[in-house]
Order: C-alpha cells, then sequence, then structure tokens
C-alpha cells in the first residue's frame, strides 16, 4: 500500500564543486522504505553513505531528485516532512553539561512538542531507550553506550514516522552494541528506520533489507534472506578421521571437483543444481572413513560486500581506459 511506503527517494543526485566531467557523490539513487522496515545503509569510507543520510534528512540540498517522507516532499514542505524525522548522527548531539532529564526537555522544546505533553513524551522515549534509572545524572557522566541512548531518545522523543542512525554503534562495548540493536529492532515496531553503517555483522543482526552504495551508486539492494542466498555457494567441506580418496567422491553424481584444504578434509565443488551431501555422507560411512564434519561453506556478508565493490571500481577503470584510448 502506498500510504506505508514513508521514505521514497526518486533520482537523487548531489554533485560537490562544479568541476567539467565531475563524478556525483550520489549518482542518481532510488530506493523505498516501507513502515515497520530497518534498511541497511552500507558502503565503504567515502561511497556517499553520508551525503544522501543528510539529504533524506534535510540538512543539505540534493542537486537533482525528489525525496518525500511519509507523503510530504521535502524540498516543497521542510518544516513539514522534517517533523517525521528523528536523526542520530554518528556523533550524537549531547549536551554533556545538561542531565539527561533536562537536555530530553530541551529537545522536545525544539521539536515544538506542548508544554502540556511534554513531561509523557520524555518518559516514554527515556523508558524505550532505557533511560528511565538515569534521568538525574550529567550526561558528561553516562557511558558511551547510555550516551548513545540518549542520542536515540533524542530522535524519537516526538514520534516521528522515520528514523535515520548514523554509525549507532561505533565505539560501543559488544555488550553496549546487543542492547543498541535490540533497541533498534523494537524502533521498528513503530517506524521506519534506516541504519547506515559500514559495520557488516550490524546489518545482519538487524535489518530486514540492505543496500550497497558505492562511489555514489546503489550497486546491490536485497533482503535479508536473498542475502543469505548469495551467501551459500555451491561446494561441501567434508572431514573425516581416516584417509579420503578424492577418486571415490569424484565419481559421485553432480560432483564437479575435490581440493584437499589438510590431511583430513577436503572442499567438494558440485553442480548449482545439485546437493550430493546425502550420496556423500552415505559413501564416507560405507567406505569407513569415520564422518567428522560435512557442511555446506558459506561467503560471508564481508567477502560479498568486497567483491561487489571491486567489481564495481574495476568496471569504472575500464570504462575509464575505454574512454581515454577513444
Amino acid at each position: 500500500m502506498t500510504n506505508d511506503i514513508l521514505i521514497k527517494v526518486e533520482e537523487l543526485t548531489r554533485y560537490y564543486g562544479v568541476q567539467t566531467g565531475a563524478r556525483p557523490a550520489v549518482d542518481n539513487i532510488s530506493f523505498e522504505v516501507r513502515r515497520g522496515e530497518v534498511l541497511g545503509f552500507l558502503g565503504p569510507n567515502g561511497a556517499g553513505k553520508s551525503t544522501t543520510m543528510r539529504m533524506i534528512t534535510g540538512n543539505l540540498s540534493p542537486s537533482h531528485g525528489r525525496i518525500t517522507i511519509n507523503g510530504i516532499d521535502i524540498l516543497d514542505q521542510p518544516k513539514k516532512a522534517k517533523a517525521d524525522i528523528g536523526f542520530l548522527p554518528e556523533l550524537p548531539p549531547l549536551y554533556r553539561e545538561l542531565t539527561v532529564d533536562e537536555y530530553l526537555q530541551f529537545c522536545a522544546r525544539l521539536n515544538r512538542i506542548s508544554r502540556d505533553k511534554q513531561t509523557n513524551a520524555i518518559g516514554t522515549a527515556k523508558e524505550r531507550c532505557g533511560l528511565s534509572d538515569v534521568g538525574k545524572r550529567l550526561i558528561a557522566n553516562l557511558s558511551k553506550g547510555y550516551q548513545q541512548r540518549v542520542g536515540i531518545a533524542q530522535a524519537i522523543i516526538h514520534s516521528p514516522a522515520v528514523v535515520v542512525l548514523d554509525e549507532p554503534t561505533v565505539g560501543l562495548d559488544p555488550i553496549q552494541i546487543r542492547e543498541i540493536r535490540h533497541l533498534i529492532r523494537e524502533l521498528s515496531n513503530e517506524h521506519s528506520v534506516i541504519l547506515s553503517t559500514h559495520i557488516l555483522p550490524e546489518v545482519q543482526a538487524t535489518c530486514d533489507r540492505v543496500q550497497i552504495i558505492n562511489q555514489g551508486r546503489l550497486v546491490l539492494s536485497d533482503s535479508i534472506e536473498g542475502l543469505i542466498q548469495r551467501m551459500q555457494t555451491s561446494s561441501l567441506r567434508l572431514r573425516t578421521k581416516n584417509q579420503i580418496n578424492n577418486n571415490i567422491l569424484l565419481a559421485i553424481e553432480g560432483v564437479v571437483a575435490v581440493s584437499v584444504i589438510d590431511e583430513d578434509c577436503v572442499q567438494i565443488k558440485h553442480k548449482p543444481e545439485t546437493n550430493p551431501a546425502a550420496s556423500i555422507a552415505k559413501i564416507t560411512v560405507e567406505q569407513g572413513w569415520e564422518l567428522l564434519e560435512l557442511t555446506p561453506d558459506r561467503r560471508s556478508l564481508e567477502e560479498i560486500f568486497v567483491d561487489i565493490t571491486t567489481a564495481e571500481h574495476t568496471a569504472d577503470e575500464q570504462i575509464e581506459k575505454t574512454e581515454a584510448a577513444a
């Protein structure tokens, strides 16, 4: 349904400078984010993530393109559109000399929450972010994890339709990271969330969809389920107690190659349309090799990320060489 689309980006482009032939920082990207969805926005440093986030939140105007927030064009009605956005930049905009309550009251006033509703809005934001017990404490005396929670609380205090989080777990310890990830998942119950990050496990643990931006262009847009399928490979890892006869494995239908990993482990490559795991297990037992491990090989999200961004860079270099030679 159209009213479930809370963020709509169409042909978004941004140039820095006016040099002839300059590459745009963001190059003609389009995507949508629906209600209740967490979108992971991935990319290497300098890929255009922060520029895109700044345009979506109204802090930077696009050179070309259109952004609508909850059906409102951010260029035509900037105040109304921004009222539906909560933003946590990479460096949270905190006043460390204030208490948590003082700071959130200030944020409530900035977001034009009426005086009679401020107490309830502050209490709700504190409860959702696990800050109910630290309202009287100075922000400067809080741990980095709690300061990040305060940053998220200011982003959601006015109950925006859209929440944009830029690198929300940078510098946190593993326990704090787990807590912030859980909080982000809870936010998706009532908001659309864009999570900009370069931390790959963050996406797998938190997001419903992932987009990869490289050199200003979207090079991948997929669901987490689709990403998991991309991580699957056409190979199996077999580890046994006794020595393996590779020729016997090569005779199994669908097996195309067997390579030795170490003295008791081999990698078995097979045709994508087949899965010879059951036959391999059966023969391993029949041959008395004593099966210790039979697992599918998987590419990591990091490997997919590197493959996509490297391929894009190589293609661009080839185009530039072709144009230079012409």
